[in-house]
């Protein structure tokens, strides 16, 4: 039987890409929970010593920049330059202005061309899910994510406590036709504390991160989920990773929207979430094909579900909807994707209410993966419309 190999990878919160994500987003939560009709549109650079938050808000809070970004800082751990970032003494420049007026006539409602609320700005989502994992989700960046997660976790509770905030995770599966067979390769790149002194050599103190990091970080997860693995494990292949964070690295918001999605198994429609209110149908459009694809599944309708619709900026209505089963659905696409169409709400503001996403939850988005997650916040994680669903065939 053939075989094929796919890879996904991760980054721990204190990536510098995640830094930015990071505090867009609580900058979003931010205001979000001082006016729930907030309009944010917010992009953050992080470099040496400096955090620039530009863009575009409109909204009765207030806001206070610089204590945000230094409350986010010390919660992932960046609280001395040694580290890549000093949380006391970083510069903050904010440079934030108020939303468009010819975009925004196109978002209220009952304003514009159209009386409903329209959507943010043009675009094409999608959403996926399948059976490789209870969260329905693929394989290869679900285990990527559970690595980094992992990483963070032993080091801020001080089981690790050498481990510094700046990280990476990769996850290589061999599938046949059938599915996932086994992890082939898991590769961690971890930020540490200099440690020449105490193990005397480089080979010694990368023998001492790769033997850790092996048992505490890469066997639990890949046994934890009950997967055959080599054993072949990469763990910081330059040596050494002391120097990392933004000092090493300039970091964006929204420069890892593959790691937030699916991992490159299912596409992605191109534009980031972080620092987006959800009238960005960017954010919410693609919240809701991933909690349509996964209904779908959890119903056993299809084992594997792909959902793509598009919008035209201030219309309510989308431009296309459809949906992919890959030949696994008990149904044909097309009548899926009329029952899924007309069960499911697909215009903004519908999208809006139904997933309650005026309310502060996004700060928890910003690493790990938007999809796969759970507790209350990941509504778009919620399988609450599968009886709806077996009700209409």
């Amino acid at each position: 039987m053939n075989t094929h190999l796919f890879t996904s990878e991760s980054v721990t919160e204190g990536h510098p890409d995640k830094v930015c994500d990071a505090i867009s987003d609580a900058i979003l939560d931010n205001l979000l929970e001082q006016d729930s009709h907030s309009r944010v549109a917010c992009e953050t650079l992080a470099t040496t010593g400096l955090i620039v938050v530009s863009g575009e808000v409109t909204t009765n809070g207030s806001l206070e920049v610089e204590h945000i970004v230094k409350d986010v800082l010390t919660d992932i751990g960046y609280v001395d330059e040694a580290l890549g970032m000093d949380n006391e003494k970083v510069k903050v420049i904010a440079s934030i202005h108020a939303q468009s007026s010819d975009i925004s006539q196109g978002v209220d409602e009952g304003t514009g061309l159209h009386e409903e609320q329209g959507a943010g700005d043009q675009g094409l989502m999608f959403g996926f899910a399948c059976t490789e994992t209870p969260e329905l989700m693929p394989l290869p960046i679900h285990l990527s994510h559970r690595l980094a997660e992992r990483l963070a976790k032993l080091r801020k509770d001080g089981t690790m406590p050498w481990i510094r905030p700046d990280g990476k995770s990769q996850v290589t599966v061999e599938y046949n036709s059938t599915g996932p067979l086994s992890v082939t390769k898991a590769v961690i790149a971890t930020q540490h504390d200099d440690m020449l002194a105490e193990k005397g050599s480089e080979d010694k103190e990368h023998e001492f991160i790769k033997s850790e990091v092996s048992a505490q970080i890469i066997k639990p997860v890949l046994e934890e989920f009950g997967i055959k693995y080599s054993g072949e494990f990469i763990v910081n292949g330059t040596g050494r990773f002391v120097f990392g964070g933004p000092a090493a690295d300039t970091g964006l918001t929204g420069r890892k929207i593959i790691v937030d999605t699916y991992g490159g198994y299912a596409p992605h429609g191109g534009g980031a979430f972080s620092g987006k209110d959800p009238s960005k149908v960017d954010r919410s459009a693609t919240y809701m094909a991933r909690y349509i694809a996964k209904n779908v599944v959890a119903a056993e309708l299809a084992e594997k579900c792909e959902i793509q619709f598009s919008y035209s900026i201030g219309v309510a209505e989308p431009t296309s909807f459809s949906i992919k089963t890959f030949g696994t659905g008990k149904l044909g696409d097309d009548e899926l994707t009329k029952v899924t169409r007309d069960l499911f709400p697909l215009k903004p503001a519908a999208i809006i209410a139904h997933l309650d996403l005026k309310k502060p939850r996004y700060r928890q988005t910003s690493a790990y993966g938007h999809f796969g997650r759970e507790g209350e916040n990941f509504t778009w994680e919620k399988t609450d419309m599968v009886d709806d669903l077996h009700n209409l065939i």
